[in-house]
């Protein structure tokens, strides 16, 4: 975007307006560290959960931020980027499927969060959750089906999913009978036939129905 382009845009005033009102609003209210937050791999039956935090700039708009589940891989492959080089921080935390088995995958949602949230060079003075309310001591908001409503929030979701789905490329290396280089861990019927032809893996989720 040209820099007069950006300048018409205030929060994203005039693209998309109501990705940006929960922002807005806080920036008005004084607070200038707005954190996003969001998790992916809450469904799967294997591999670890894993959160995304983003702070954009003040008045930044980072065109195409969405919903990461509406966006194709290469979408947010490319946004990723882009999240990652032009935001003021971000962030990355992982809790792995022996701690999910452990705490149950609402707490390990949450507490993948919270580590994403502290893995920021500099903490927010507020955070948009998705959905939960974290044991934070942070003001905060949560947002039902916040990845669609706040640009912060989506932009984590998308630093979340396309961290998580590298991890399980990586995972497909080491356990290539099992395909998570496609599927990514859910549980589809090639990944299902799978488990019952090999038995799960180190990686799999031990309490999921269809793998216990």
């Amino acid at each position: 975007m040209s820099k007069e382009i950006q300048n018409s845009f205030v929060f994203g005033e005039g693209l998309t307006p109501s990705l940006y009102f929960f922002e807005r609003d806080l920036a008005g209210r004084g607070y200038l560290l707005i954190a996003g937050v969001d998790e992916a791999g809450r469904g799967p039956l294997a591999g670890p959960v894993v959160a995304g935090c983003v702070i954009l700039r003040q008045g930044q708009v980072i065109p195409g931020v969405n919903d990461s589940k509406k966006l194709t891989e290469r979408q947010r492959d490319v946004l990723c980027r882009v999240i990652c080089a032009e935001s003021a921080d971000f962030g990355v935390g992982v809790v792995e499927a022996d701690e999910i088995d452990r705490i149950n995958i609402l707490q390990a949602a949450k507490k993948a969060m919270i580590l994403a949230i502290k893995d920021l060079k500099t903490l927010p003075d507020y955070i948009l959750a998705d959905a939960v309310t974290l044991d934070i001591n942070i003001p905060q908001k949560n947002l039902i089906k916040g990845d669609a409503r706040s640009a912060t929030i989506a932009a984590a979701s998308i630093l979340a999913k396309t961290t998580r789905d590298r991890i399980m490329v990586a995972h497909h290396e080491r356990y290539p009978e099992f395909g998570f280089a496609g599927h990514k861990g859910y549980g589809c019927k090639s990944h299902m036939d799978a488990i019952k032809k090999h038995g799960p893996c180190p990686i799999h989720r031990m309490t999921f129905r269809g793998v216990k």
